[in-house]
């Protein structure tokens, strides 16, 4: 593939390089024949230092997180995501074929963040899944954008036709399994069906709902120990099984 050099920097013409094809531009029979315009976010790499694909990949999706953190993924474009790792918006789709894809990529690395809490490989399971859980909340206080990321992201989900509308469902239907393994390890086979169920979705719904109001009003809510209350509250109620308080039950 052609592509001129000058100065010692390597500037190609193919779309998966680390220029925008706006800042390269050749003028015939002029004295700057070729000149390279560099704006704020882009990296003209010296020839020889281009990243691996892997690296480029891990590259892209932190920069995808952040935009769609805190734009949104239909408002979160190519180019904004290209700008900050200096690529082509062409050379994004270079890596990941979509922006759709994209947008996975940045799912599975959100949730393979919340594993490496543990410097683990799979979810735990029984009473260590709910610590996995607390410590997972007290991991996140000190990973504002990466929360923002998911939050932003699993809002926009319930919308129409939302690409990662499908991830989201199939994510939170995993989840509410691990957890509900988890519950009948812990509380044993009296646990009631419809307890074991209401617990895994209410144990998922405050601590999103915590995350989002934590996201707002910093200041006002602290993560770690609200969720480490809503857990053990709900763990409780759930270890109780049929004979749990029930006050907002009529005749109970």
């Amino acid at each position: 593939m052609p592509s001129r050099a000058r100065d010692g920097l390597d500037v190609s013409e193919r779309d998966d390089l680390d220029v925008s094809e706006s800042e390269t531009a050749a003028v015939s029979g002029h004295t700057d024949a070729t000149r390279v315009r560099q704006e704020p976010g882009q990296h003209l790499r010296l020839r020889g230092e281009r990243k691996s694909t892997p690296e480029r990949r891990a590259e892209i999706v932190r920069a995808a997180a952040k935009t769609f953190g805190t734009k949104g993924y239909q408002k979160g474009s190519l180019i904004d995501i290209a700008a900050q790792v200096g690529m082509t918006h062409a050379g994004v789709l270079h890596h990941f074929g979509s922006k759709e894809q994209l947008l996975i990529a940045v799912l599975e690395y959100r949730d393979q963040e919340d594993l490496e809490v543990l410097a683990k490989q799979r979810m735990p399971e029984g009473i260590d899944l709910f610590w996995h859980l607390t410590r997972t909340a007290a991991a996140n206080a000190d990973r504002a954008g990466i929360v923002q990321t998911y939050a932003a992201i699993t809002g926009e989900s319930v919308t129409e036709n939302h690409p990662a509308r499908g991830f989201v469902i199939h994510r939170f239907e995993v989840l509410r399994g691990k957890i509900e393994e988890a519950l009948r390890e812990v509380c044993g086979p009296d646990l009631p069906e419809d307890v074991c169920t209401h617990a895994a979705s209410s144990i998922i719904g405050v601590m999103d709902g915590i995350q989002l109001q934590w996201l707002l009003d910093g200041d006002a809510v602290d993560l770690p120990e609200a969720t480490r209350f809503a857990i053990e509250a709900i763990l409780t109620a759930a270890i109780s099984g049929v004979n749990r308080p029930r006050p907002l039950t009529p005749g109970c």
